[in-house]
């Protein structure tokens, strides 16, 4: 039977460096929904400051690629699932460097940010797609923290519990679907 490693958010880089890609984990406390048109958004911040210091108290903390529908059933969301990680390629090796420990979507991720996870120390973490109702589930609470005008891809602090993920890429850049690859 494949063990859960149960996870405190925000991650500490010890905690993430023991994590190997395949693991199946349950993360609890805060973590930031944020999707295309916020990437750019915060990118755009980040050039107009001259430099790589993350506003919002993202330093350390994990990004969700999520865009939640309204309330529902007294939870936060009705549904909130991971979206294609792909999609945020061009902002996950510069959001690393500047101190995102974590990112969360589906999919596969390109070799920039493989190499950004391994010089940071970073993770990308898998949630199952088509699982959005139960998810939301694990919401407790929702508060959105900037671009309340962008709607579902504004930046959003939710509080999570055993919020279910999958290590997808791992500190030493070890991929799980590079592992099932030919199976």
């Amino acid at each position: 039977m494949l063990e859960t490693r149960k996870l405190t958010l925000p991650l500490d880089k010890d905690v993430l460096k023991t994590l190997r890609a395949g693991d199946a984990c349950t993360l609890t406390g805060p973590m930031y929904t944020l999707r295309d048109a916020g990437h750019i958004r915060l990118l755009a911040e980040l050039d107009a400051q001259g430099t790589d210091e993350l506003p919002y108290g993202l330093e350390g903390q994990a990004i969700f690629y999520a865009g939640p529908t309204p309330p529902a059933a007294g939870r936060p969301f009705g549904a909130i699932g991971p979206t294609t990680a792909s999609r945020m390629d061009f902002a996950a090796p510069r959001l690393h460097r500047a101190g995102v420990v974590a990112t969360i979507g589906k999919g596969t991720r390109n070799t920039l940010v493989k190499d950004a996870c391994v010089e940071t120390g970073s993770v990308y973490f898998i949630a199952v797609g088509g699982a959005a109702a139960y998810l939301a589930k694990c919401v407790e609470s929702s508060a959105t923290v900037a671009y309340d005008d962008l709607g579902t891809e504004a930046l959003r602090r939710i509080d999570v519990v055993d919020f279910p993920v999958f290590v997808g890429v791992d500190t030493t850049g070890a991929d799980v679907s590079d592992q099932t690859a030919g199976a």
